[in-house]
């Protein structure tokens, strides 16, 4: 029986060798894919943030949102003008004329716009996230990042932080005006009224408080927003909540339940932060007033988070 030949021999199994060669590379690229699959689903994940946690991405991702559409910055700058022009004409129809005792708390006088201002903050904060839910936008927000606390927690620091920022603006220029107006209509330091000045601990207190207050009132209309889902209401609850306990605290004639409302009302308990004399007679003292508001948010955005995550988009 003859052999075959040797080159005929080697050259048949090289035939067969190299698609099966070329057939295990292939093998072993797959795998090395596969593998590699993870570790980079971990890395976006890292950067998105963990469970339940905001990260840069996610607190990108609405900062971006909020600045690419015009609506916002007019908001904000509108809470910034209403504030400063409220508080402008309060203090400037406000005489103490010589001779007359005023009991006139002349730091709450100058953020009285506050009390408008905070309408504004209300409406920017509800919009923030009703808008995407009535163009069907906050499905494509929820695919792209699945973890909705974080979604809502971004939304939270982005709002709160530019609030925090036109709050400060509007109360500085409040305070400013009625440093510049009052001596002229009888509020001077010999009749017991001190200039005001950030550089007094009730002042200070009063203006760093009314930041803080419009803060969290825009927390509070974001949380309600995110469980009702729709402007409209969302608005007209928020507004109802903050500017119908006032009316119902002076027409209640029962002396008990008006210390309740204001004590434990948003509006009424929060801007006790403002209050610079006659502490003794407050329902609430001033820092836990505006607890008392902080409450009323951590329970709306916590109401609000458990909703989002229980429900369809």
């Amino acid at each position: 029986m003859t052999a075959a030949p040797k080159g005929r021999s080697e050259g048949g199994m090289g035939r067969w060798a190299g698609p099966r060669r070329r057939k295990e590379a292939e093998r072993d690229e797959g795998r090395r894919r596969l593998q590699g699959a993870p570790e980079a689903h971990s890395k976006q994940s890292r950067r998105a943030g963990p469970r339940g946690r905001i990260g840069s991405t996610t607190l990108h991702a609405e900062w971006t949102k909020l600045r690419t559409v015009a609506g916002p910055a007019w908001l904000l700058a509108a809470t910034a003008v209403l504030t400063v022009a409220v508080s402008t004409a309060a203090t400037a129809a406000v005489r103490c004329p010589s001779g007359i005792a005023c009991p006139v708390d002349t730091t709450k006088l100058s953020l009285t716009g506050v009390q408008f201002g905070q309408a504004i903050v209300a409406i920017l904060a509800v919009l923030a996230i009703s808008n995407e839910y009535s163009t069907g936008m906050i499905r494509t927000t929820l695919v792209a990042m699945p973890h909705r606390s974080a979604v809502l927690a971004a939304k939270a620091v982005i709002v709160g932080g530019l609030v925090l920022a036109a709050g400060t603006i509007a109360v500085g220029g409040s305070l400013l005006a009625g440093r510049i107006l009052l001596p002229g209509h009888g509020f001077t330091a010999a009749r017991g009224f001190p200039l005001l000045s950030l550089a007094r601990g009730p002042t200070l207190r009063a203006a760093a408080g009314s930041v803080l207050y419009l803060a969290l009132i825009a927390l509070l209309s974001l949380g309600v927003a995110t469980a009702v889902r729709d402007s409209a209401v969302a608005i007209g609850v928020v507004l109802g909540l903050f500017y119908l306990s006032p009316i119902v605290a002076v027409a209640v004639s029962s002396p008990h339940w008006h210390n309740r409302i204001e004590r434990y009302a948003p509006m009424n308990a929060g801007l006790t932060i403002q209050d610079t004399i006659g502490l003794h007679g407050l329902a609430i003292s001033p820092w836990g007033g505006l607890g008392v508001l902080a409450a009323w948010a951590a329970g709306a955005l916590l109401a609000g988070g458990l909703l989002l995550r229980l429900r369809d988009a």
